[in-house]
């Protein structure tokens, strides 16, 4: 049996999100990206531009490795969610790359530093505040995975494209007769739990 690393299995699963987050981006208009689909205006250029922050302040600024660019949505004086949609002058290419930029710098830093290295998340609580590289990998990939998980559903309501590694891959290969009916179940079995009967 060839056993792994704790450290590489962590960072692959960082990785699997990284990538399911941008796979959410391909194929759809530079509108649909940036489109709000919620009613606090998720959408699907800001979760990348979202993440990019995330690793940048766990990754960089807790473990006291700068990133040489600025990141002004990210400064103290900015608007409030200036981090969770892309302006009209940030494209998706560059949003993107970016954020590609960022994972280079991240890595850099799950390389170079021991999983018990410490750091210091200045933002959370005093008493949370101690951390190790091991707790921000985890932390760091649940966070992604969440928010691949936004960008599922974000999409799917763009244009019905599913998937986790490529269009509808984990899905049954029903056809759209087959979903149409399956959803219609659903339906009829949740409205039999409703109160009003309405």
């Amino acid at each position: 049996m060839n056993r792994s690393q704790p450290k590489d299995d962590l960072q692959s699963y960082l990785q699997e999100a990284r990538d399911a987050i941008l796979l959410k981006l391909e194929g759809i208009s530079e509108y649909d990206v940036r489109r709000p689909l919620t009613s606090t205006g998720t959408n699907l250029l800001g979760l990348v531009k979202h993440l990019t922050g995330v690793e940048l302040g766990y990754f960089g600024q807790a473990f006291e490795r700068p990133f040489e660019e600025p990141f002004p949505w990210l400064d103290g004086d900015a608007e409030d969610n200036a981090d969770m949609w892309a302006t009209e002058d940030e494209s998706r290419e560059e949003v993107v790359a970016r954020y590609r930029r960022v994972w280079q710098h991240s890595d850099a830093t799950i390389a170079a530093l021991p999983l018990d290295a410490l750091g210091t998340v200045p933002w959370w609580s005093e008493a949370n505040r101690e951390v190790t590289l091991h707790k921000i990998l985890v932390h760091v990939t649940a966070e992604t995975h969440r928010h691949a998980g936004h960008a599922d559903i974000v999409r799917e309501s763009v244009d019905g494209g599913v998937g986790y590694r490529s269009q509808g891959d984990n899905l049954p290969a029903g056809d759209a007769t087959w979903w149409k009916e399956y959803v219609d179940r659903l339906e009829r079995t949740a409205r039999a739990f409703r109160t009003d009967r309405g």
